[in-house]
């Protein structure tokens, strides 16, 4: 079996009462994908290099999270939040009909998958989380940031009102890049910011050449999910015999010692709970994909192993599970006719 290609994709658009979220489903189509979720502020293009890396008899859905890349804007007034974002994972299996759920999350898409799997774990079968475990713990500094939150709320409504009369402020690629790397807290080098970015900006009507960012301004101060400790413990014991991978960037502060206490319940009562780390920085799925990928595959192959239909031998045709089980049901009548003859 080989990888996933990252040309063979179909672009899909899930119904939400606002408007819509995008997507990319890449390979297999025919059965149930992971669905893939990117971190704040990005869009599915952080899964670019990480895509080619995976088996190709599963599926990777990816999606943009409302007001990201080409998913639509939560209608004026209204404000993004931890738990707007979590209920995405239910419209996506609402749409397809899912009665189960394989995650993947980088970052804010981690924690989405984190508390979903604690509030449904029964619809999830396994996790795979990149960078990030816990949602932010209850800190003294949280009601800091939740006071500047609150007063940019209006900014960015006042600046929406603007930007429907003018065009925002556009740049060059270049110039983008470099603010894309220094937003990230050099995070994504700049040569890899063209991932995030192609989904992330529109061309200039007055300036050519030029491009100004198209995500949603609000998406900057989503209202975050508080959770003090004792809750985030309460949410890793409810999280039992959950495929559950964590992979954490060395140079990163996402995963540190606030996490300690869910990683010890996790690991203690879920034998197939997995915890490594690898050298690099927050995007380290994105800048080094092939440092993940040694983790995950081998993790997907166990946990969601190809179905008998996705099987070939020596290149022969793929047979279907019907067309399987008449074959063996064959092999095993000739095999009972000339046992009765000896």
């Amino acid at each position: 079996m080989g990888t996933l290609s990252l040309s063979d994709y179909e672009d899909v658009r899930i119904w939400a009462p606002w408007g819509h979220i995008a997507g990319r489903w890449y390979g297999n189509r025919s059965e149930r994908p992971i669905l893939a979720i990117h971190g704040w502020l990005d869009n599915l293009g952080t899964f670019d290099r990480l895509i080619p890396l995976l088996p190709d008899y599963l599926g990777v859905l990816c999606i943009d999270l409302p007001g990201h890349g080409c998913s639509s804007w939560l209608p004026p007034g209204m404000h993004y939040s931890t738990m707007e974002y979590v209920l995405v994972i239910a419209r996506v299996m609402k749409e397809y009909k899912w009665q189960r759920v394989s995650l993947m999350g980088h970052s804010l898409g981690g924690v989405l998958s984190y508390i979903y799997t604690a509030l449904a774990p029964h619809t999830v079968d396994l996790v795979i989380a990149l960078d990030i475990l816990l949602p932010p713990l209850e800190t003294p500094m949280a009601l800091k940031y939740f006071g500047y939150a609150l007063d940019k709320h209006l900014v960015e409504d006042e600046r929406a009102e603007e930007d429907s009369l003018h065009e925002p402020p556009s740049y060059t690629l270049a110039q983008l890049r470099t603010v894309l790397s220094k937003g990230s807290n050099n995070s994504v080098a700049p040569e890899f910011a063209q991932h995030l970015l192609h989904r992330s900006v529109a061309k200039s009507q007055l300036y050519p050449e030029k491009f100004y960012f198209s995500r949603d301004g609000r998406t900057k101060y989503y209202n975050i999910l508080p959770v003090n400790g004792p809750l985030a413990a309460e949410m890793a014991k409810r999280i039992k015999n959950k495929p559950y991978l964590v992979i954490k960037a060395s140079k990163s502060h996402h995963i540190n010692s606030k996490a300690n206490e869910a990683i010890s319940i996790l690991s203690k009562q879920n034998p197939h709970f997995e915890y490594h780390e690898v050298p690099g920085t927050h995007h380290v799925h994105l800048i080094s994909p092939e440092l993940c990928a040694q983790y995950i595959v081998p993790f997907l192959r166990h946990h969601r192993p190809p179905t008998v239909s996705s099987w070939s031998v020596d290149g022969e045709k793929k047979l279907s599970t019907t067309e399987h089980r008449r074959q063996q049901e064959n092999f095993f009548t000739r095999h009972l006719r000339r046992l009765s003859k000896l």
